[in-house]
Formats: structure tokens, C-alpha cells, sequence
């Protein structure tokens, strides 16, 4: 974009732009979801390059008024600058990429081979009985452009191996875990350390789940499941099942972990384990 262009951006931006009201009763200069859309079809710019140079003028786009308390302009900004690669689009990889498109997170990694199956209307996000046999990805791309269509998204349709995870990472400000064996959660780890990117685990098993970032230097998959020589090839979740409220807790988290990565706030669970079980009530943290 030149400068002239910029500037003509940013014009429109800001005689686009309304007073609006925070629910603290203070107020801000926003921009809404139509002019948003019109200026990015008259400019022929991204929608997420607008919302970018809204915030940059300090003109929030209202989409994302309940986000400024916490994460401020600069924070929204970081976001939409961001890509995150999520693997695994199912239980917990669908709801992280929901949550994560409506936070704002501008750039979207979306990988699952898989097909929507029956067993998968009890918990995952995207799924529905209209789109049983249907790709995973395919179907959450479709979704994510209804909650925020400033979000660009990539869609890696396969089950990917270590080359194709080498080669998706880099670029990628963080990883997310979300699958469903133990050799491809070691794969995944071994390619993120490789890319300088942090990963963020969750898993799930009947009433129990566990969350952990894995920084680039932590030793990988290792630091929580030991030699992966020997280990089976799923765990005990083959045997108790996933319960949707569950899942929806582990990846909330995981979506909390991601946003402090990409925004710098916060003590992400670096180098420990959280560890719940919400039959019991208990949440524990542990070292690895």
C-alpha cells in the first residue's frame, strides 16, 4: 500500500468513525461492522488491515470494544498481527479456533485430515448433523468467516507429517495442540521446537484435563510423557471418553494461554502442568 493510499485509508477510517459508549461509561471513538466492510471493498484492502489502521488511529473496531479493558489497543493490535497454527480441529482445536477468531487473532493455521463423524456432535464446536462426513477444516473455515471475517485463514486439509509441520510453523507466533495421539503430539513438539515456536497442550479424559506451554527450550513432549519409545498410541481418553464440559474448560484455558503468548501479558503455564479434575473439583499445578 503507498503512502497515498494509507492515507486515504485512514481518512475513511476516521470520518467512518462513532462515539460509543465502554460499559465503565467511558468514551471511545469506534468503527462498525458495515463501514468496516465498505471501506475494505472501496479501498480493496483486507478487513483486517482495517481494523489494524482503525486501531492504529485509536478507533476501535466495536467488535472488539469488550476486549480494550484488558488488552488495550496496542494488545488488539498484536493480536491481529498474529498467526497461530492450530492442529486438530475437533473438541478442543474447534473451540480454541472459534475463540481465538472472535478475540481477534488475525491469522489462522487450521489443520485436521478428518471428517465429521456422529460421535462428534457431544462436543465439538463446529459440528452439527448437517455436516457429518464432512471435512473438519473446511467446515471451520466457513464458520470462522461468520464470526470474523477480518481473520485469514489457512486450511491444511491432511494428517500431517513432521516435513509438512516443519514447513507450516515458522511464521507462526504459536502452536497449538490439539490432537488425538501421543506420536503426533511428539511430532508436533519436535517441529515447534525446531521453529522457536511456543506450543500450547491441552488434553482431555472423562472429568480430567491437563494444559501446558512447552517453550522451545523445555525439552518438548518429553518433559511431560517421558521417552516416547513404548508409549501407546492413545491415552486412557480411549476408555473414559470427552465430555463437552470438559473439553470446553481445556480449551478455554488453552485459548487464555495463546492470548498472553501473542500479547505479552500475563505468566503463561511455561515449564508446568495444570492438571484438573472437575469430578473432584481439584486444579493443580505441577513442575515438568
Amino acid at each position: 500500500m503507498s503512502d497515498i493510499q494509507g492515507k486515504e485509508l485512514l481518512a475513511a477510517i476516521r470520518h467512518a468513525g462513532e462515539s460509543a459508549i465502554c460499559p465503565d461509561g467511558s468514551t471511545v471513538r469506534t468503527i462498525g461492522l458495515a463501514a468496516e466492510r465498505e471501506i475494505a471493498d472501496r479501498h480493496r484492502v483486507s478487513r483486517r488491515d482495517v481494523q489494524i489502521a482503525a486501531l492504529s488511529a485509536e478507533i476501535t473496531p466495536r467488535r472488539y470494544l469488550r476486549n480494550l479493558g484488558t488488552l488495550g489497543m496496542d494488545g488488539q493490535i498484536m493480536l491481529l498481527r498474529s498467526k497461530v497454527a492450530v492442529v486438530g480441529v475437533g473438541g478442543l482445536g474447534g473451540t480454541i479456533a472459534r475463540n481465538l477468531a472472535r478475540v481477534g487473532v488475525g491469522g489462522l493455521v487450521l489443520v485436521d485430515g478428518d471428517v465429521f463423524s456422529e460421535d462428534n456432535l457431544n462436543r465439538q464446536e463446529f459440528s452439527s448433523e448437517e455436516v457429518i462426513d464432512r471435512p473438519k477444516v473446511e467446515v471451520a473455515v466457513g464458520e470462522i468467516a461468520k464470526i470474523n471475517g477480518a481473520v485469514e485463514v489457512t486450511a491444511i486439509e491432511k494428517r500431517v507429517d513432521a516435513d509438512d509441520l516443519a514447513a507450516l510453523l515458522p511464521g507462526c507466533a504459536a502452536a497449538v495442540d490439539a490432537l488425538d495421539s501421543i506420536p503426533s503430539r511428539f511430532a508436533l513438539s519436535d517441529a515447534a521446537t525446531s521453529a522457536g515456536v511456543p506450543l500450547v497442550h491441552g488434553s482431555v479424559a472423562g472429568f480430567a484435563g491437563q494444559v501446558a506451554v512447552i517453550g522451545p527450550a523445555a525439552g518438548g513432549f518429553a518433559a511431560i510423557f517421558g521417552d516416547r519409545e513404548g508409549l501407546p498410541e492413545k491415552g486412557v481418553e480411549v476408555s473414559l471418553g470427552n465430555l463437552p464440559g470438559v473439553v470446553g474448560t481445556v480449551a478455554n484455558i488453552q485459548t487464555v494461554e495463546v492470548i498472553k503468548i501473542l500479547t505479552n501479558r500475563g505468566e503463561p503455564i511455561s515449564g508446568r502442568l495444570l492438571f484438573m479434575d472437575l469430578e473432584s473439583v481439584i486444579f493443580d499445578l505441577f513442575d515438568i
